[in-house]
């Protein structure tokens, strides 16, 4: 057996590679930016093919530093869940573009299923709500829409990434974790199946779907690199970070600041929420699934990009942390990221961002501090939903990109009043496939074994007064009042 584990890490705007020892330690990652398509206002489109090309070169790249294939013991492959993608079972090529999870096309299908009255049903047996973020309804529309995918009949095969990324690597198993498959509105969170009525309201043929497996198992190998290599864990993104952070017990909760925000509360058997949060499938092992609640922010890190390239504000990301400090305060300039909509606890895909509070007083630092500050709010009102559901916060477990920023860290455990938790080693969704990469190939036994992989961590604690959190949270609530008008 080899001695390290890698870890296929493809995200929204990039994809990477990362090799793993088994005590937790990354020895090597590549990285690779990936395009993203807007053909129309609303519209989030990849390249299939540019996916699965930069994939393949950035891990062809470490195995080859680390003194070829048989040097690896597995791989894990963790993914951008909600986006789908649409391929020729005979030739292996994408039909059509792959449709982002940002993407927002299917609002208005959304909505008509909504009012007729589908949404207690679908949030009943999946968890999820009837919301364009989800592949269902993605899938549905290209089904109707898109005449390329009804011609290719038989040949048709449709999955999330992470099903791409294992047909193109094994050369045809079609296969879906079930943190990705629970993310798609298709899959019965209970039975951990594809759902008839479920794929009957959206228009998805249960045919071309792949079959449901665990995190963790025996899911074919690859000869892309050479000798061949097992692939031996399955996850999507934001489960890959909550294992990679060890939240394994009720009420531990990690936020993740990468492309979006991403919140996630380990809740054991508990299924419902009964204010407007998700129920999804945090791993299933052995055919048993754990699940935890989720929030979901559209717009985080994808803010301070839009703030670099198409305003030119910034030159760097890294600027915001200086910027932030160079101001005593945000000078009631307040940012409403709503981008692509709103996310949890609001659920509005026709919200639009704002910026307000602006005089002649405020300057680029005001507007880099209240991107950042953005992200502290949408946290506090998550944390408000999960309280209301039983799930307040003790603490809680950061990572993601955004973070590295200490004073977004600092900022997050000021309004939130808890305190912040911060690994030194930020790339947990990583850390997390490798994990389970680790267990499919029976490195460790069980989830509590490989926590042994994540290493130290910061803590920030909370630094102001109740009076001046309440005062920007009260700025922050008029904000959104206006943009949900």
């Amino acid at each position: 057996m080899g001695e390290y584990l890698l870890v296929i890490d493809e995200g929204t705007t990039s994809t990477r590679a990362m090799l793993f020892r088994p005590t937790g330690e990354c020895v090597a990652s590549e990285a690779a930016p990936l395009t993203q398509g807007y053909p129309r206002p609303g519209w989030v489109e990849h390249d299939a093919a540019e996916i699965w090309g930069r994939s393949l070169r950035v891990a062809g790249t470490i195995v080859a530093g680390a003194g070829g294939p048989e040097r690896i013991a597995a791989i894990g492959v963790t993914n951008q869940r909600e986006t789908v993608v649409f391929w020729d079972r005979d030739t292996g090529e994408p039909l059509a573009p792959a449709i982002v999870w940002q993407d927002r096309r299917t609002a208005d299908r959304c909505r008509a299923l909504r009012d007729a009255g589908h949404e207690a049903m679908v949030q009943a047996r999946t968890g999820l709500l009837l919301d364009p973020y989800f592949s269902g309804s993605k899938i549905g529309w290209a089904m109707r829409e898109w005449p390329e995918l009804a011609a290719a009949g038989d040949r048709l095969a449709v999955g999330t990434v992470e099903s791409w990324l294992v047909w193109k690597l094994t050369g045809g198993l079609h296969l879906t974790d079930a943190t990705n498959a629970g993310r798609t509105a298709l899959m019965d969170l209970e039975t951990g199946g594809w759902g008839d009525g479920l794929l009957d309201l959206f228009g998805v043929p249960r045919a071309v779907l792949p079959e449901i497996v665990d995190c963790a198992g025996r899911f074919g190998e690859t000869r892309a690199f050479g000798s061949p290599i097992p692939i031996r864990g399955l996850v999507g993104d934001q489960q890959a970070a909550s294992i990679g952070q060890a939240c394994l017990e009720p009420g531990e909760t990690k936020a993740t600041f990468g492309t979006g925000a991403f919140i996630l509360t380990h809740t054991g058997r508990k299924l419902a929420s009964d204010h407007r949060l998700l129920s999804t499938v945090a791993w299933q092992l052995g055919g048993e699934r754990a699940y935890a609640l989720e929030g979901s922010v559209f717009v985080a890190g994808s803010l301070v990009q839009w703030l670099r390239d198409a305003l030119g504000l910034i030159g760097t990301a890294a600027e915001t942390e200086a910027l932030a400090r160079s101001v005593p305060d945000n000078a009631g300039v307040y940012l409403v990221p709503a981008l692509s909509g709103l996310g949890a606890p609001w659920w509005r895909p026709d919200a639009r961002g704002s910026l307000s509070g602006l005089s002649f007083s405020a300057t680029r630092a005001h507007v880099a501090r209240a991107a950042l500050e953005a992200q502290c709010y949408q946290a506090h009102d998550l944390k408000t939903a999960f309280a209301a559901d039983g799930q307040d916060w003790a603490s809680l477990r950061i990572d993601g990109g955004m973070v590295a920023n200490d004073w977004l860290a600092q900022d997050l455990a000021d309004i939130l009043a808890l305190p912040v938790e911060r690994p030194r080693f930020t790339e947990t969704t990583a850390l997390g496939a490798a994990m389970l990469a680790g267990i499919g190939v029976g490195l460790f036994a069980t989830l509590d074994e490989a926590t042994t992989m994540r290493g130290e961590i910061e803590r920030f604690e909370p630094a102001i007064g109740a009076h001046e959190r309440e005062a920007r949270l009260a700025g922050w609530r008029h904000a959104v009042k206006r943009v949900l008008r």
